[in-house]
């Protein structure tokens, strides 16, 4: 059930920069609750992060964590699908991600072919386990849609996070039962593209992040950013929408309660 609080659906606190707070992640993780961040959804890089994510998890009742490894990490193994399997039981995550395929760079660390059977194997073991999915996809929409075709199930969906994409991709991803969530971006000054998605797409769709230590919010630009800066996101939705920060508020929060349905 949603509640009333702002919520960042995607963020890295094992990565965030800490100098603000003497390194103190608590004392970050308290500032979000006190802007009214009720909730904070950490996602891993590698599966190797899952102890420690567990363990902030641990301290934190508002932490929530998935489980995966990001198209754009280089490994020295890949991790077979029972690997992912294996992972997904023993760390109990609410999600798989951040996950996803990244073609951008034609000379990225890790090969097209890696990363799509990647993407492939963490579909699988979501829809294996009934968890939702958060995707990564840059230059890489029309494949990105196709592979959550052949291996998602619409009835648990996931999210394309951080998204910049086309309308398009993000019209057929919900016709698939997912969810799209910007970031920061939105708030950028020739975003406009963004800002277009966020007056376009249906509000009861819509998640709100920060990807943060990434693309701090105006009127943050040039600082690290940090899970307390969601809020400037809900507000430029908002401003873009002509509609309350707190109707934002509110159906972004139902929203991530709907779609990540095992947040305790």
């Amino acid at each position: 059930m949603a509640q009333p609080h702002f919520v960042d659906s995607h963020c890295h606190l094992d990565r965030l920069d800490l100098a603000r707070y003497q390194g103190s992640l608590d004392a970050a993780i308290d500032a979000a609750v006190e802007a009214g961040v009720g909730r904070i959804l950490a996602m891993a890089t590698d599966l190797d992060d899952l102890p420690g994510l567990v363990e902030i998890a641990r301290r934190h009742r508002c932490v929530e964590i998935a489980a995966g490894v990001h198209p754009l990490k280089a490994l020295e193994q890949e991790p077979s699908l029972d690997e992912i399997r294996a992972c997904i039981e023993r760390f109990a995550p609410v999600a798989v991600g951040e996950i996803g395929l990244d073609f951008a760079d034609t000379e990225a660390a890790v090969p097209f072919e890696t990363q799509r059977l990647r993407f492939r194997n963490h579909l699988i073991a979501a829809t294996e386990a009934e968890l939702p999915v958060s995707v990564h996809t840059r230059a890489a929409g029309e494949e990105t849609l196709a592979l959550i075709r052949a291996h998602a199930s619409p009835d648990v969906g996931g999210v394309l996070h951080c998204f910049t994409d086309d309308i398009g991709i993000a019209r057929e991803a919900i016709r698939l039962g997912f969810y799209v969530s910007l970031s920061g971006i939105v708030t950028f000054h020739r975003a406009e593209n963004v800002r277009e998605l966020a007056r376009r797409l249906p509000l009861d769709r819509l998640l709100i992040e920060t990807d943060s230590p990434w693309l701090a919010p105006v009127p943050h630009r040039g600082s690290p950013n940090e899970p307390r800066h969601v809020v400037e996101v809900a507000k430029t939705i908002a401003e873009v929408r002509g509609i309350s920060l707190d109707e934002v508020r509110m159906q972004t929060s139902a929203n991530f309660y709907q779609l990540f349905s095992r947040v305790r």
